[in-house]
């Protein structure tokens, strides 16, 4: 009996430190406090008891005025109430236990102004029970649906203003279960809370991602007691039939690949050589990698059977690229979203005329016109020979990225004028031929060799 009563004391400073004003006397839980909305409800606190029989409520008063109780509930008006008896003591009142009830609306005023409106729920009336949790398999595609055996009823409580409303505490009841959660570029095992204010009809969930037990836990108030939480898992396990797909997609270039997003490339130079990668979930059976000419895939031109695609885009155009997966029946199927992969027309050279550059000066300060280089846009066919004057090869390049460095046979060229023959390919279909001519430039360091171009 004495650690009861300490309980109590405790309790109730506690309460009386949070609320100023407002004790409850006989019970061996903490009310709890939930802070509504004042302006909404008119109500300075909602109090949570664990059951009201035995149970009183007093009022310490902070004027001399005459205090008068009344109270409310659903089916007494807020703007209404009814005038209910309370014992004086000094400055304190008190709803004895005979009086006191909940599921109602107390309303305090001192004198003539209203200074406390709260409601008191008896939680004895809205206690959790649950027995059993079942799911239904009827839409695995689109949702879960639960059907419990026992009850976790919305709490109500009334607001103390004009419009009465009904409003509804948040019970926090929890339901436990593990899913798939994709990580920028991997799915990764996710245990998962969803959670519902009450339980008072069947609830949905999206369908996990992976083969998953349920549990259900409850409720918010049970856990801030410290009283036996109530507990239950499904009685089977869920297997799952939903599927789902993320992708990523890299665009090599010399070696180095570069995260592409949905939004794609825009005027990109072919060739574009891009590795497409879809990563299914676990019911996935069937999958493919779509290329079509048009958003609404309509004109499919490429179709892969696999994860991961491995392609270049040679022609000029836009391309849409999507990943799509099914499970082994078909009757639950997902799309990524696309990726859009717009290839320009081709360029050789800059300027309207296709200009190429006629002097550098290799040898130079590195990254300084020290590499003689073609400006090329969707090019796939490049041929590039160069010739000094008496018509003999130095160098020739077939990458229409690569250039010449001004070295033949591991030696800088001298000096003087260099002639170059060009073949290209484009990827709109357009065929280039371009000759012209190349000034080499002074380059000759302290202490180098140079060659003496001949016509042997």
């Amino acid at each position: 009996m004495k650690k009861r009563m300490i309980m109590f004391v405790v309790a109730a400073l506690a309460l009386l430190s949070a609320s100023g004003q407002v004790e409850f006397h006989g019970t061996d839980y903490s009310p709890i406090e939930v802070k509504p909305s004042k302006s909404a409800t008119g109500l300075d606190m909602v109090f949570v008891i664990y059951d009201t029989q035995g149970v009183s409520m007093s009022y310490t008063a902070t004027t001399g005025e005459p205090v008068v109780w009344s109270f409310y509930d659903e089916d007494t008006p807020a703007l209404n109430p009814q005038e209910i008896a309370v014992t004086h003591s000094g400055s304190v009142t008190t709803l004895e236990q005979d009086q006191f009830k909940g599921n109602r609306g107390y309303i305090i005023k001192e004198g003539s102004s209203r200074v406390y409106s709260c409601w008191v729920v008896n939680y004895a009336d809205y206690y959790m029970e649950l027995n059993s949790l079942s799911f239904d398999k009827e839409r695995p595609c689109e949702l879960v649906s639960f059907d419990i055996d026992g009850h976790c009823d919305p709490i109500p409580y009334y607001a103390n203003n004009v419009s009465g409303t009904r409003q509804v505490l948040d019970r926090e009841v929890e339901l436990k279960y593990s899913t798939l959660s994709w990580n920028d570029s991997i799915w990764e095992p996710n245990d998962t809370v969803e959670v519902f204010p009450a339980l008072d009809q069947a609830f949905q969930i999206a369908p996990p991602l992976c083969n998953t037990a349920f549990r259900l836990t409850g409720d918010r108030f049970l856990k801030e007691w410290g009283v036996k939480v109530v507990s239950i898992e499904s009685r089977e396990l869920y297997e799952t039939q939903a599927v789902s797909c993320g992708t990523v997609a890299r665009l090599e270039d010399d070696g180095e690949y570069t995260k592409v997003d949905y939004s794609g490339i825009t005027d990109g130079s072919a060739p574009l050589h891009i590795i497409f990668t879809g990563n299914p979930t676990d019911a996935v059976v069937y999958r493919k990698w779509e290329i079509a000419t048009d958003e609404s895939f309509e004109n499919v031109i490429m179709q892969y059977n696999l994860d991961e695609l491995d392609y270049t885009f040679s022609d000029v155009g836009t391309f849409y690229v999507r990943y799509m997966v099914a499970n082994s029946d078909g009757s639950c199927d997902h799309y990524s979203d696309t990726y859009t992969i717009d290839v320009g027309i081709s360029e050789l050279g800059e300027g309207e005329r296709g200009d190429l550059p006629n002097v550098f000066s290799p040898g130079s300060t590195p990254g300084v016109n020290d590499v003689w280089t073609v400006h090329t846009k969707s090019i796939v066919e490049f041929h590039c020979w160069i010739f000094n004057r008496w018509g003999n090869l130095v160098y020739e390049f077939t990458d229409p990225d690569g250039g010449w460095d001004g070295y033949h046979n591991g030696k800088l060229v001298d000096t003087g004028v260099y002639y170059y023959v060009i073949t290209a390919l484009g990827s709109d279909g357009k065929s280039y031929k371009k000759r012209g001519s190349i000034t080499v430039m002074r380059y000759k360091r302290s202490g180098e060799e140079t060659t003496t171009e001949t016509g042997n």
